[in-house]
């Protein structure tokens, strides 16, 4: 698969979710960023956005197995990586699988889960696998994470680990929709007769997998590269930051670059690939001063500030 065919496709995915899901373009094109780069997604919103719903129709659309893990203060490893039983039959133990054995896994509420729990979690989604009593076990391939959370000022809530925080390729949120936006949503819903609006398979798992694969073949010029590596060094040096991105997010952002230009239908990184998605791959990645935190200094203007007092290269086609 080429960059055309595989930028039709997104395109094809993003309308296809547009019809289902209020939300801007910029919000679809990040999912498709982190599944394309082998990342996974963390949704911030507050409640009755549309979180859940956008993980079903994005599960659908792509023709991907899917499942939703419920995220509660009681919840154990074993309830969502699975467990070995007694089979009274032929007198030995056999492994169920937990929900994690999808290819979409939507984590509902991921910050209202227990340390023990976030941690099983997190191997899975860093080694694509998980361990229970010693034995280790693939889980499907491709294998992406959509966690929602609410924001963390929510009673019951609390802030994710920085090492949970930073397997996640990028943050981002629905938001309210516009005036416009909400009425829309309000005349589809009389269009129809369910409460929740459908869509309709779109690609299947084999396409996914090709999908995957093409941003491996964008170009990028050390110019471009030398851009990603000025703009995450300095998150290190300000004042406002204790701990900066890291070289494991260094990366992630030039992955997230690539799978861009795939979606714009380019064969090459340009300045403004990086521009838009740095923002969604590295704010959440920061950890302030407790002077900062304080001060409510916002993470996402710092990426900004960064962005705009560092020098852009000139690349040409």
């Amino acid at each position: 698969m080429d960059v055309s065919e595989a930028s039709d496709y997104c395109t094809d995915v993003v309308d296809t979710l547009s019809e289902a899901i209020v939300a801007d373009r910029s919000f679809f094109e990040n999912l498709l960023v982190s599944l394309l780069a082998g990342g996974h997604v963390l949704i911030e919103d507050v409640p009755g956005t549309g979180k859940t719903l956008t993980a079903q129709s994005t599960a659908t659309v792509l023709g991907l197995s899917f499942s939703r893990v419920q995220m509660t203060p009681d919840l154990l490893p074993a309830d969502v990586t699975g467990t070995q039983v007694f089979d009274q039959r032929d007198r030995e133990f056999e492994f169920r699988e937990g929900p994690l054995f999808a290819n979409i896994v939507l984590a509902d509420e991921i910050n209202r889960a227990p340390p023990k729990t976030q941690a099983a979690l997190l191997e899975a989604m860093e080694e694509m696998q998980v361990t229970v009593e010693g034995t280790t076990h693939e889980l499907p391939t491709p294998f992406f994470t959509m966690a929602t959370q609410n924001p963390v000022e929510q009673g019951g809530t609390f802030e994710l680990p920085e090492a949970q925080k930073d397997r996640f390729l990028m943050k981002t949120s629905i938001g309210y929709p516009e005036r416009d936006g909400e009425r829309t949503i309000l005349e589809r819903r009389v269009g129809r007769d369910d409460s929740i609006p459908t869509v309709e398979p779109l690609l299947d798992r084999e396409t996914v997998l090709e999908l995957r694969e093409v941003p491996e073949t964008v170009r990028v010029e050390d110019d471009l590269l030398d851009f990603v590596l000025d703009i995450t060094r300095k998150t290190r040096s300000r004042h406002q930051v204790e701990t900066g991105v890291s070289p494991r997010g260094t990366q992630r952002l030039l992955e997230a670059c690539r799978a861009y230009a795939v979606v714009q239908g380019r064969e090459y990184v340009v300045p403004d690939d990086v521009t838009r998605v740095a923002e969604p791959v590295l704010a959440h990645r920061l950890v302030l001063t407790p002077e900062a935190t304080v001060q409510e200094v916002v993470k996402e203007e710092i990426i900004q500030d960064i962005i705009e007092e560092t020098s852009v290269p000139t690349v040409t086609a």
